[in-house]
C-alpha cells in the first residue's frame, strides 16, 4: 500500500510585482507524525486572500513575513487525521492557520472544531471564518450602523464587502458599493441586494 505523502507550497523568492510561478516551490516530504499532545490533519480547503502578497514581501507590517523556503501561510479546514492531543479525535473537522500544504501538524493551539452540520465546511474560511467575522464585528461593534442610515462598501465585491453590505441591508440601511468593474457592479446589485454601486476606474466623481 502507497505511503501518503505531504505537498507543501513553499515561497521560492520574493515577488516582484504580481507573483510568479517561480515565486513558489512544490516540495513532497512524509507526512508528519504527530508526539504526545499533538494532532496531524489533512486539508481539505485551503485560502488564497488579499493579505498573502503582503506576506510575501518582507517589508515592516502588522504580520511576519513568510520566511524564503517557509509554507505559504493560509486558514485552512481539514480533518483530523491522526491525534495524541484528547481533546481532538480522528475524523474531527478544525480550522486554523495551517498554510499551503496537504498535512500539517498541530499542538491543538489557536485552531477550532467546524460542525459540518451546521454549514458546509468550506463556509468557515469564508463567511463563518475570517472574512465573516472582520465583517460582522468592523461594522457592527466599530461602525455601528442605524438603520435608514447609508452604508457605503469600499472593495464591496470582496469577500469582506459582500458580507459587510448583506449586514447593513439586515440592519434597515441604504448601502452603496465601490467596486472595480462593471460586472461587480451588477453582481453588487442584481445578486446581492446592495442599493447602488459605482465602478470606480470609469466614475469620474
Amino acid at each position: 500500500m502507497q505511503q501518503p505523502v505531504n505537498r507543501k507550497f513553499i515561497l521560492a523568492s520574493r515577488p516582484v510585482g504580481m507573483p510568479k510561478e517561480s515565486d513558489f516551490q512544490l516540495i513532497e516530504s512524509p507526512v508528519p507524525v504527530p508526539n504526545a499532545g499533538e494532532l496531524v490533519v489533512r486539508s481539505r480547503y485551503i485560502s488564497v486572500d488579499p493579505y498573502m502578497r503582503g506576506r510575501m514581501t518582507d517589508a515592516k507590517s502588522y504580520a511576519a513575513p513568510v520566511e524564503i523556503g517557509g509554507v505559504m501561510v493560509g486558514g485552512v479546514v481539514g480533518e483530523v487525521v491522526a491525534s495524541h492531543n484528547p481533546r481532538f479525535a480522528l475524523g474531527d473537522i478544525v480550522q486554523g492557520e495551517f498554510g499551503w500544504q496537504l498535512y500539517a501538524i498541530s499542538n491543538g493551539k489557536g485552531i477550532r472544531k467546524v460542525d459540518p452540520e451546521i454549514a458546509p465546511i468550506s463556509t468557515s474560511l469564508g463567511v463563518l471564518g475570517m472574512p465573516g467575522m472582520t465583517a460582522y464585528f468592523g461594522l457592527l461593534d466599530i461602525g455601528q450602523p442605524k438603520q435608514g442610515e447609508t452604508v457605503v462598501v469600499s472593495g464591496a465585491a470582496g469577500a469582506v464587502g459582500t458580507i459587510v453590505g448583506q449586514i447593513a441591508k439586515i440592519k434597515g440601511c441604504r448601502v452603496v458599493g465601490i467596486a472595480g468593474t462593471d460586472a461587480k457592479v451588477r453582481y453588487l446589485i442584481d445578486e446581492l441586494g446592495f442599493d447602488a454601486a459605482f465602478n470606480y476606474h470609469t466614475t469620474k466623481n
